[in-house]
């Protein structure tokens, strides 16, 4: 599916093709299209599913329901939103305004698509279980599960974000024109000769010399700058070393082109910017503080549900738009485990 081809369901080219989701949020390209298809994806999907949470009091508490969960995200986003950007600005990262609403909109709206796939599960209950404090428990459960697959999909934009060195710029410096430093060169290993006759020394005009490794104590003819020519004694070689697992192979066993002997290690010069196995990799700032803001986004976004309240709307009681604040959503939660 094109990254810039405009569909209503947006949620099956971020679930099929979230590679291109990615790789169009670090282009910056068609941003706004982008952003907005998901904020009318998840705005649709959230009245679909609040309409089902308040159809266990009247048809009046699911018009109202199917209005304000909506809202609850909506506000959520406009609340924690500028923070996520300045921990970003404060720590060095590139982000602009419009990837971060990107990135947070990709979550909101796979948290809300996954919730209003879960909607005839809890219209089931509603029929088959006339219960209202089971029916609120399955329901935050619901919504709880998809808000973490939700933010999932946001950690793994962010780590790709990451990749490209937009978390972390000190990182990208290590490229040139957006392309990896080349490795240090590996030094050729001669290439080895039969015992024989002393080889020649001049190469052929026109033609590079390639470098031959001859027996230890052989004469090596030499010339020097004002044409006369020298001998020399070859110095000793050091053999390489053979793995353990290879030290018992008779000589001359070869290995298919291209393979090396298993344990071989190439030995090269380090750079100073490899990552040598076994050492742990240093988490970007923005990445850590994202998880912080995860937490922040989780407490606002349950204590303005507990504000906004009722979505369920007790049958025991009349229509309310607003209960009066008090208590808080996580003592509730405690409370109707305890009843139940």
């Amino acid at each position: 599916m094109s990254g810039d081809r405009p569909s209503p369901l947006v949620i099956e080219r971020i679930l099929r093709d979230r590679e291109s989701i990615w790789q169009q949020i670090v282009a910056e390209r068609d941003l706004n299209a982008l952003t907005g298809r998901m904020l009318t994806s998840s705005a649709i999907a959230l009245a679909c599913y609040g309409a089902v949470l308040g159809f266990f009091h009247s048809p009046l508490m699911a018009l109202t329901s199917a209005l304000k969960l909506p809202l609850l995200f909506l506000v959520t986003l406009v609340i924690c939103l500028p923070t996520l950007y300045l921990f970003n600005l404060v720590f060095g990262a590139r982000l602009s305004v419009r990837q971060s609403l990107a990135l947070v909109m990709v979550a909101i709206t796979v948290t809300s698509m996954l919730a209003v796939a879960f909607a005839p599960i809890s219209l089931f209950f509603l029929i088959t279980a006339n219960d209202y404090g089971f029916f609120k428990l399955l329901n935050v459960s619901i919504l709880t599960l998809s808000a973490l697959v939700g933010l999932r999909f946001l950690t793994s934009g962010m780590q790709v974000l990451n990749d490209h060195g937009l978390l972390a710029p000190e990182a990208a410096n290590a490229t040139v024109d957006g392309q990896a430093s080349a490795p240090a060169p590996v030094q050729a290993v001669p290439a080895a000769v039969p015992a024989g006759p002393t080889p020649a020394a001049a190469p052929v005009a026109g033609q590079s010399a390639e470098p031959v490794a001859v027996p230890a104590g052989a004469a090596v003819a030499e010339s020097t700058a004002n044409g006369a020519v020298t001998t020399a004694t070859a110095p000793a070689q050091v053999p390489p070393q053979v793995p353990a697992q290879w030290a018992g192979q008779p000589a001359g066993t070869s290995f298919p082109p291209g393979m090396l002997p298993p344990g071989y290690v190439a030995q090269r010069p380090w750079d100073g910017r490899t990552v040598r196995r076994g050492e742990p990799t240093q988490r970007p700032a923005s990445m850590t503080l994202l998880y912080i803001w995860i937490l922040l986004f989780g407490f606002v976004g349950t204590q303005l549900a507990w504000t906004l309240r009722p979505f369920f709307g007790d049958p025991g009681q009349d229509f309310s738009f607003f209960r009066s604040i008090d208590g808080n959503f996580y003592a509730e939660i405690l409370r109707i485990i305890g009843n139940l």
